[in-house]
Protein backbone atom coordinates (compact mmCIF):
# COMPACT_ATOMS: atom_id res chain seq x y z
CA UNK A 1 0.00 0.00 0.00
CA UNK A 2 1.28 3.53 -0.95
CA UNK A 3 0.83 5.59 2.02
CA UNK A 4 0.97 8.57 0.09
CA UNK A 5 -2.63 7.43 -1.91
CA UNK A 6 -5.65 7.33 -0.01
CA UNK A 7 -8.42 5.90 -2.57
CA UNK A 8 -11.93 6.77 -1.86
CA UNK A 9 -15.69 6.11 -3.61
CA UNK A 10 -18.03 9.26 -4.36
CA UNK A 11 -21.26 7.40 -4.99
CA UNK A 12 -20.00 5.86 -7.84
CA UNK A 13 -16.86 7.98 -8.75
CA UNK A 14 -13.71 6.09 -7.82
CA UNK A 15 -10.93 8.94 -5.97
CA UNK A 16 -7.98 9.19 -4.65
CA UNK A 17 -6.04 11.72 -2.57
CA UNK A 18 -2.71 11.84 -4.03
CA UNK A 19 0.09 13.24 -2.76
CA UNK A 20 2.66 16.23 -4.50
CA UNK A 21 5.03 16.07 -1.06
CA UNK A 22 5.48 18.63 1.22
CA UNK A 23 6.96 21.94 1.80
CA UNK A 24 8.03 23.53 4.92
CA UNK A 25 7.09 27.67 4.97
CA UNK A 26 9.77 29.25 7.42
CA UNK A 27 11.84 32.29 7.76
CA UNK A 28 13.85 34.08 5.65
CA UNK A 29 11.74 32.49 2.96
CA UNK A 30 8.57 32.80 4.43
CA UNK A 31 7.27 35.26 7.56
CA UNK A 32 6.76 33.09 10.94
CA UNK A 33 4.22 30.75 10.87
CA UNK A 34 2.03 32.92 12.79
CA UNK A 35 2.15 35.62 10.45
CA UNK A 36 2.41 33.91 7.39
CA UNK A 37 -0.58 31.78 8.22
CA UNK A 38 -2.54 34.84 10.06
CA UNK A 39 -1.58 38.44 9.03
CA UNK A 40 -4.30 40.55 10.20
CA UNK A 41 -4.87 38.67 13.26
CA UNK A 42 -4.64 41.21 16.74
CA UNK A 43 -1.61 39.20 18.41
CA UNK A 44 -3.00 38.97 22.18
CA UNK A 45 -6.19 36.95 20.32
CA UNK A 46 -3.77 35.18 17.83
CA UNK A 47 -2.00 33.76 20.71
CA UNK A 48 -4.72 33.13 22.83
CA UNK A 49 -5.99 30.70 20.00
CA UNK A 50 -2.91 29.29 18.74
CA UNK A 51 -2.48 28.19 22.38
CA UNK A 52 -6.01 26.37 23.02
CA UNK A 53 -4.73 24.18 19.45
CA UNK A 54 -1.39 23.64 20.96
CA UNK A 55 0.51 26.24 19.39
CA UNK A 56 3.09 29.02 20.81
CA UNK A 57 2.77 31.66 17.77
CA UNK A 58 6.19 33.44 19.05
CA UNK A 59 7.90 29.91 19.39
CA UNK A 60 6.26 28.11 15.88
CA UNK A 61 9.28 28.35 13.73
CA UNK A 62 8.09 26.40 10.59
CA UNK A 63 4.79 25.45 9.26
CA UNK A 64 5.00 21.98 7.14
CA UNK A 65 1.61 21.90 4.22
CA UNK A 66 0.77 18.95 2.83
CA UNK A 67 -0.31 19.75 -1.41
CA UNK A 68 -2.14 16.74 -1.65
CA UNK A 69 -4.30 16.50 -5.26
CA UNK A 70 -7.32 15.14 -6.32
CA UNK A 71 -8.08 12.14 -8.97
CA UNK A 72 -11.72 11.40 -10.07
CA UNK A 73 -12.36 8.98 -11.88
CA UNK A 74 -16.47 9.26 -13.01
CA UNK A 75 -16.18 6.04 -15.22
CA UNK A 76 -15.75 8.23 -18.51
CA UNK A 77 -13.64 10.77 -17.51
CA UNK A 78 -10.69 10.75 -15.81
CA UNK A 79 -9.84 13.84 -14.18
CA UNK A 80 -7.00 15.55 -11.95
CA UNK A 81 -7.79 18.72 -9.90
CA UNK A 82 -4.47 20.65 -9.86
CA UNK A 83 -0.96 19.11 -10.63
CA UNK A 84 1.06 19.80 -7.54
CA UNK A 85 4.20 22.02 -7.50
CA UNK A 86 7.20 20.27 -9.55
CA UNK A 87 10.72 20.88 -8.70
CA UNK A 88 9.34 24.16 -6.55
CA UNK A 89 10.55 23.03 -3.49
CA UNK A 90 13.05 19.60 -2.23
CA UNK A 91 10.07 17.46 -0.85
CA UNK A 92 7.77 18.45 -3.82
CA UNK A 93 6.97 17.32 -7.08
CA UNK A 94 6.02 13.39 -6.15
CA UNK A 95 2.62 13.18 -8.11
CA UNK A 96 3.53 11.65 -11.08
CA UNK A 97 5.91 8.95 -9.28
CA UNK A 98 2.96 8.44 -6.88
CA UNK A 99 0.60 8.00 -9.72
CA UNK A 100 2.87 5.44 -11.15
CA UNK A 101 2.89 3.03 -8.42
CA UNK A 102 -1.00 2.57 -9.31
CA UNK A 103 -0.01 1.69 -12.79
CA UNK A 104 -1.26 5.80 -13.71
CA UNK A 105 0.22 7.75 -16.27
CA UNK A 106 -0.07 11.32 -17.32
CA UNK A 107 -1.68 10.24 -20.56
CA UNK A 108 -4.16 8.51 -18.92
CA UNK A 109 -6.04 11.80 -17.68
CA UNK A 110 -8.29 13.47 -20.30
CA UNK A 111 -9.05 16.35 -17.93
CA UNK A 112 -7.23 18.61 -15.53
CA UNK A 113 -8.70 21.15 -13.35
CA UNK A 114 -6.51 24.13 -11.82
CA UNK A 115 -8.52 26.20 -9.44
CA UNK A 116 -5.80 28.90 -9.23
CA UNK A 117 -2.46 30.25 -10.49
CA UNK A 118 -0.24 29.65 -7.59
CA UNK A 119 2.95 27.64 -8.07
CA UNK A 120 1.71 24.74 -5.33
CA UNK A 121 -1.12 24.16 -8.19
CA UNK A 122 0.14 24.63 -11.38
CA UNK A 123 4.07 23.82 -10.87
CA UNK A 124 3.24 20.11 -12.46
CA UNK A 125 1.50 21.19 -15.31
CA UNK A 126 5.24 21.13 -17.54
CA UNK A 127 8.36 19.57 -16.95
CA UNK A 128 11.54 20.40 -16.40
CA UNK A 129 12.79 21.25 -19.74
CA UNK A 130 8.58 23.16 -19.67
CA UNK A 131 7.14 20.37 -21.95
CA UNK A 132 3.63 19.59 -21.06
CA UNK A 133 3.22 16.70 -19.43
CA UNK A 134 -0.45 15.79 -19.35
CA UNK A 135 -0.29 15.68 -23.43
CA UNK A 136 -4.25 14.29 -24.07
CA UNK A 137 -6.10 16.38 -21.14
CA UNK A 138 -8.41 19.47 -21.94
CA UNK A 139 -7.55 21.85 -18.92
CA UNK A 140 -10.21 24.12 -17.51
CA UNK A 141 -8.97 27.48 -15.30
CA UNK A 142 -11.61 30.41 -14.16
CA UNK A 143 -11.20 32.82 -16.92
CA UNK A 144 -10.89 35.76 -14.60
CA UNK A 145 -7.66 33.78 -12.98
CA UNK A 146 -6.15 32.73 -16.33
CA UNK A 147 -6.30 36.67 -17.12
CA UNK A 148 -4.78 37.89 -13.62
CA UNK A 149 -1.73 35.09 -14.92
CA UNK A 150 -1.37 35.96 -18.43
CA UNK A 151 -1.75 39.35 -19.14
CA UNK A 152 -0.18 41.31 -16.64
CA UNK A 153 -2.69 41.97 -14.47
CA UNK A 154 -0.17 39.62 -11.49
CA UNK A 155 3.19 42.06 -11.99
CA UNK A 156 0.37 45.24 -11.19
CA UNK A 157 -0.90 43.24 -8.33
CA UNK A 158 2.25 41.95 -6.41
CA UNK A 159 4.69 43.11 -4.47
CA UNK A 160 8.37 42.71 -5.37
CA UNK A 161 9.03 39.62 -3.40
CA UNK A 162 6.24 37.20 -4.66
CA UNK A 163 6.18 38.88 -8.11
CA UNK A 164 9.59 36.66 -9.57
CA UNK A 165 8.34 33.47 -7.89
CA UNK A 166 4.78 33.42 -8.54
CA UNK A 167 4.92 34.79 -12.05
CA UNK A 168 7.73 33.02 -12.88
CA UNK A 169 6.21 29.35 -12.49
CA UNK A 170 2.70 31.00 -14.01
CA UNK A 171 4.47 32.07 -16.86
CA UNK A 172 6.21 28.90 -17.30
CA UNK A 173 3.39 27.21 -16.73
CA UNK A 174 0.03 28.24 -18.25
CA UNK A 175 1.32 29.91 -21.98
CA UNK A 176 2.17 25.79 -23.09
CA UNK A 177 -1.44 24.75 -22.22
CA UNK A 178 -3.29 27.96 -24.17
CA UNK A 179 -4.23 25.74 -27.24
CA UNK A 180 -5.65 22.97 -25.09
CA UNK A 181 -7.41 25.16 -22.13
CA UNK A 182 -10.96 25.98 -21.54
CA UNK A 183 -12.05 29.04 -19.55
CA UNK A 184 -14.79 29.06 -17.38
CA UNK A 185 -16.28 31.77 -16.84
CA UNK A 186 -19.75 30.57 -14.69
CA UNK A 187 -20.92 27.92 -11.92
CA UNK A 188 -21.19 25.29 -14.60
CA UNK A 189 -20.40 21.46 -15.12
CA UNK A 190 -17.26 21.12 -16.26
CA UNK A 191 -17.46 16.81 -16.82
CA UNK A 192 -20.95 15.31 -15.57
CA UNK A 193 -20.82 15.31 -11.90
CA UNK A 194 -17.60 18.28 -11.72
CA UNK A 195 -19.50 21.41 -11.41
CA UNK A 196 -17.26 24.96 -11.03
CA UNK A 197 -17.81 26.96 -7.81
CA UNK A 198 -16.70 30.66 -7.86
CA UNK A 199 -14.13 31.33 -4.63
CA UNK A 200 -12.31 34.69 -5.34
CA UNK A 201 -10.12 35.97 -2.81
CA UNK A 202 -7.00 33.61 -2.26
CA UNK A 203 -6.05 34.92 -5.66
CA UNK A 204 -9.12 36.90 -7.83
CA UNK A 205 -10.45 33.79 -9.76
CA UNK A 206 -9.68 31.02 -7.77
CA UNK A 207 -12.40 27.74 -8.24
CA UNK A 208 -13.91 25.42 -5.50
CA UNK A 209 -15.18 22.21 -7.05
CA UNK A 210 -18.61 20.74 -6.06
CA UNK A 211 -18.06 17.21 -7.19
CA UNK A 212 -21.60 15.14 -6.60
CA UNK A 213 -22.16 11.27 -7.47
CA UNK A 214 -25.15 8.87 -6.18
CA UNK A 215 -26.33 10.97 -4.05
CA UNK A 216 -22.85 12.62 -2.43
CA UNK A 217 -21.58 15.30 -2.51
CA UNK A 218 -17.62 16.49 -2.25
CA UNK A 219 -16.73 20.37 -2.21
CA UNK A 220 -12.72 20.47 -3.17
CA UNK A 221 -12.02 23.67 -1.21
CA UNK A 222 -8.52 24.60 -2.75
CA UNK A 223 -6.80 27.58 -0.70
CA UNK A 224 -10.17 29.02 0.95
CA UNK A 225 -8.53 28.14 4.07
CA UNK A 226 -4.88 26.67 4.59
CA UNK A 227 -5.25 25.27 8.43
CA UNK A 228 -8.49 24.05 10.47
CA UNK A 229 -7.72 27.80 12.66
CA UNK A 230 -9.24 29.12 9.40
CA UNK A 231 -12.57 27.94 9.72
CA UNK A 232 -12.90 28.85 13.51
CA UNK A 233 -11.58 32.19 12.55
CA UNK A 234 -12.56 33.18 9.39
CA UNK A 235 -11.82 36.13 9.38
CA UNK A 236 -7.78 36.17 9.32
CA UNK A 237 -6.25 35.87 6.26
CA UNK A 238 -3.31 34.61 5.34
CA UNK A 239 -0.33 36.70 3.62
CA UNK A 240 -0.66 34.70 0.32
CA UNK A 241 -4.70 36.11 0.49
CA UNK A 242 -4.48 39.03 -2.26
CA UNK A 243 -7.95 40.11 -1.52
CA UNK A 244 -8.75 39.66 2.03
CA UNK A 245 -12.21 40.75 2.29
CA UNK A 246 -13.42 38.67 -0.92
CA UNK A 247 -11.27 35.45 1.16
CA UNK A 248 -13.40 36.20 3.95
CA UNK A 249 -17.07 36.18 2.13
CA UNK A 250 -15.68 32.74 0.32
CA UNK A 251 -14.93 31.38 3.49
CA UNK A 252 -18.29 31.92 5.00
CA UNK A 253 -20.24 30.99 1.92
CA UNK A 254 -18.45 27.94 1.11
CA UNK A 255 -18.11 27.09 4.78
CA UNK A 256 -21.94 27.40 5.36
CA UNK A 257 -22.64 25.23 2.36
CA UNK A 258 -20.30 22.33 3.30
CA UNK A 259 -21.36 22.41 6.62
CA UNK A 260 -25.37 22.64 5.30
CA UNK A 261 -24.64 20.06 3.22
CA UNK A 262 -22.89 17.54 5.01
CA UNK A 263 -19.93 16.85 2.24
CA UNK A 264 -17.07 15.74 2.25
CA UNK A 265 -14.64 18.19 1.95
CA UNK A 266 -10.81 18.32 0.72
CA UNK A 267 -8.46 20.36 1.55
CA UNK A 268 -5.06 20.98 -0.45
CA UNK A 269 -2.98 21.95 2.23
CA UNK A 270 -4.45 19.92 5.61
CA UNK A 271 -2.67 16.94 6.46
CA UNK A 272 -2.83 13.91 3.94
CA UNK A 273 -5.27 13.01 2.75
CA UNK A 274 -6.77 16.23 2.95
CA UNK A 275 -10.36 15.14 3.72
CA UNK A 276 -12.81 15.88 6.67
CA UNK A 277 -16.03 17.35 7.27
CA UNK A 278 -16.88 21.13 8.54
CA UNK A 279 -19.16 21.45 11.50
CA UNK A 280 -21.17 24.40 12.19
CA UNK A 281 -19.64 25.79 15.37
CA UNK A 282 -21.56 29.29 16.88
CA UNK A 283 -20.67 32.18 14.41
CA UNK A 284 -18.05 30.17 12.74
CA UNK A 285 -16.89 26.09 12.16
CA UNK A 286 -14.23 23.27 13.01
CA UNK A 287 -12.63 20.37 10.67
CA UNK A 288 -13.05 17.09 11.63
CA UNK A 289 -10.26 15.21 9.72
CA UNK A 290 -10.90 12.12 8.44
CA UNK A 291 -8.51 9.09 9.23
CA UNK A 292 -6.60 8.02 6.59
Amino acid sequence: MNAAIHSFRLGTFDCMAVSDGTMTYAPPMFPPPATFLFLNAEAQRRHRVLSDHGLEAEGWAEWTSGYTCLVVNTGKHLVLVDTGAGALGPDTGKLIKNLQSVSMTPGDIDTVILTHGHPDHVGGVTDENGRTVYLNARYFMWKTEWDFWTSGQAEAALDEHSRAVLVGIARKNLPPIQKQVELVAGEDEIVPGIRAIAAPGHTPGQMALEITSGGEKLLYTSDVFLHPVHLEQPGWCAAVDLIPGEVVATRHRLLDKAASDKSLVFAFHLPFPALGRVVAKGDAWSWQPLAS
